[in-house]
């Protein structure tokens, strides 16, 4: 076998990487990423949050375990002008996640199978990609963590140590963490296991415990229990939507056969804890849809592996990655659309009542200075104020109660609960523009 280019000079890899970078440039700034920059602004003025700040619901006793989540987008929004600083943190993690990919498949594949199967992936992983959200962590630290498996899968070292403070980094950025462990945990017990079985419990352990290097501590697994027990999460709306028959669904479910037909061509290609690890993903991924995500990165790697074909012209490739890369420069600086209604929130704000808002318009309000009832990080409120909110942004009649609670409802017109405040009697219209609406309550 002709011995493969250097990975980190290789113009796929860069080609790649370029490629995520401007989708997720190209992206909005999705319903789960401002809400960490008040939490971050506490943070670096010496305080950790244990309670949510910029609302009014009770939320006493919550345990902030992605502190440093936090931290990162503050200074991303401070330093970068707002939102842009946010997409711009996008654009680095898909650049990192798919130059990491592309990365891992081209020291087993030829150069144009990694281009493929890595382009196959960012189709079908396009909304992971593409919409700012604090879940970015993620998407730049799975690769990582899969590409040292993969690699250690090929000859096992010490390298596999690695992994442990990866997690502990991991850990206090966001909760698909979890996600890696798992993957870890299936590596460690059917590969390294049978051929150093003290080294593979000792580094199951250490990635264990570094599960709680962070703020919380031991109280970190019940900051996990809150999260996937939710009210979002109970009634499988938002974040937590299942796998269906929308378009970008639809593409991820061909994008994953695409990979598998490939990977099975040549079965043998398969690692078995890359069997197990898909098996498991791909029942995630029906229970929710963005697990779908980590379903694709893995199962690549076989795909990749069962490919034949030659290599791709380098000039062109370096200079496509360079065009590809001055759009997404270009994209970034340019800015995101508002992905609510900046001018609403302040007014919202400087009205100085309790603001009923849907999520990113409520976020919004917090940036401005103003205060909500309940609104991200959801898990943080009593289970009764989880539920009341989910059924008012729901649009359910059920959510009615939810306007004795506040004293302005600032709502999206298209919406279903922007729908029912339009012939909700008890709601004054006071200003509307670019499909936003914000009401003052009939007091």
């Amino acid at each position: 076998m002709a011995r493969l280019p250097d990975p980190l000079r290789d113009p796929v890899v860069w080609t790649v990487a370029a490629l995520a970078a401007l989708v997720a440039a190209l992206g909005p700034v999705g319903a789960d990423a401002l809400w960490l920059v008040p939490l971050g602004d506490r943070i670096v003025h010496g305080d950790l949050p244990g309670s949510i700040p910029y609302a009014t619901a009770p939320s006493d006793g919550w345990h902030d375990v992605p502190a440093g989540a936090q931290v990162v987008f503050w200074a991303a929004y401070r330093a970068f002008g707002g939102d842009r600083g946010l997409v711009l943190a996008q654009a680095a993690a898909a650049a990192t996640a798919f130059g990491a990919l592309a990365c891992g498949l081209r020291r087993e594949a030829g150069g144009a199978a990694a281009l493929g199967v890595s382009l196959v992936v960012l189709a079908g992983a396009l909304p992971a990609v593409a919409v700012t959200n604090v879940s970015l962590f993620s998407l730049a630290l799975f690769p990582l963590l899969l590409g040292l498996l993969e690699r250690e899968a090929r000859a096992p070292s010490r390298r596999i140590w690695l992994a442990v403070p990866l997690l502990a980094l991991w850990g206090n950025l966001h909760g698909a963490v979890l996600a890696g462990w798992a993957l870890l945990a299936l590596y460690l017990v059917l590969a390294l296991a049978r051929r150093a079985p003290a080294r593979a419990g000792a580094v199951l352990a250490a990635a264990t415990l570094a599960l709680l290097a962070g703020p919380e501590l031991w109280d970190t697994p019940r900051y996990y229990w809150g999260v996937f027990g939710n009210e979002a999460a109970r009634r499988r709306v938002g974040l937590w939507t299942p796998l269906s028959t929308g378009a970008f669904d639809l593409l991820l479910v061909a994008a994953f056969a695409l990979l598998l037909a490939l990977a099975l061509a040549r079965a043998r290609r398969f690692h078995r804890w890359e069997a197990v690890a898909i098996a498991g993903l791909a029942a995630a991924t029906v229970d929710v849809a963005r697990n779908g995500v980590w379903l694709l990165l893995v199962a690549a790697y076989p795909a990749a592996r069962s490919l034949r074909l030659g290599e791709p012209r380098p000039h062109r490739l370096a200079l496509a990655a360079g065009a590809v890369g001055l759009a997404a420069v270009a994209a970034v600086v340019a800015g995101p659309p508002d992905p609510g209604s900046r001018p609403l929130a302040r007014a919202a704000a400087r009205a100085g009542g309790t603001v009923l808002a849907e999520p990113v318009l409520g976020q919004q309000v917090a940036l401005a200075g103003g205060r909500v009832w309940v609104d991200n990080p959801l898990d943080a409120f009593r289970r009764a104020d989880q539920r009341l909110y989910v059924h008012w942004f729901s649009g359910d009649a059920a959510g009615a109660r939810a306007l004795e609670h506040a004293e302005l409802v600032l709502v999206s017109t298209a919406s279903d609960a922007g729908r029912r405040a339009a012939v909700d009697p008890r709601l004054v219209l006071l200003t509307a523009r670019d499909g936003r609406a914000l009401y003052r309550i009939r007091g």
